[in-house]
């Protein structure tokens, strides 16, 4: 499966670098802290040269966003068949939560990340932005009040921020997500 990068379209043998990379950028991760996260590290982890880690990544924020970008549209949406309103919000904002609960290094990484000013990671966020919200559109259903779905969005980056700099974990993160949209929405 080839993705398209945020810098260019890719060939198959610069997808699969773009893939190693991005492996690598966990594997570093899950020994080093985001300050300890260098792209040379994750180039010699990957087995390229740095040259060639930059050529598709920016930055170590721009690689982190990618990773993040790639488990989110990788992730399908969850099961909704027979719940209602609050039950498919709740759904969606726990399986993004939990997309990071495995990997405390990577999660804490996230957030500084996508933080950042880079303009690959801006178009990043973005795009992470968008899917975030139409999740939670589609959870909310057709006659989605405006207000409430930028209540949830709210509440989402809060709590993804609030993870990521260290009050609590993204597992915590879960379950507070659950409780809030539950009050907005009932």
């Amino acid at each position: 499966m080839s993705f398209e990068s945020t810098r260019r379209r890719l060939t198959q043998k610069q997808a699969d670098t773009v893939d190693r990379l991005c492996e690598a950028a966990v594997e570093v991760l899950r020994e080093e802290d985001f300050a300890g996260l260098t792209v040379r590290a994750v180039a010699s982890r990957a087995g390229v040269g740095p040259a060639t880690a930059y050529t598709y990544f920016s930055s170590k924020e721009h690689l982190v966003a990618e990773v993040f970008w790639r488990r989110l549209s990788q992730s399908p949406p969850p099961e909704a068949d027979g719940l209602d309103r609050t039950g498919r919000v709740v759904a969606v904002l726990r399986g993004i939560a939990l997309l990071l609960a495995d990997e405390p290094g990577l999660s804490g990484a996230v957030t500084n990340a996508l933080l950042g000013s880079d303009p690959d990671v801006e178009h990043l966020r973005l795009r992470i932005g968008i899917e975030i919200r139409g999740r939670l559109a589609e959870a909310l259903g057709e006659q989605a009040d405006p207000e409430v779905l930028e209540t949830l969005d709210l509440l989402y980056a809060g709590a993804l921020l609030r993870a990521g700099i260290g009050y609590g974990t993204y597992e915590d993160l879960a379950g507070s997500l659950e409780r809030s949209a539950t009050m907005i929405l009932e």
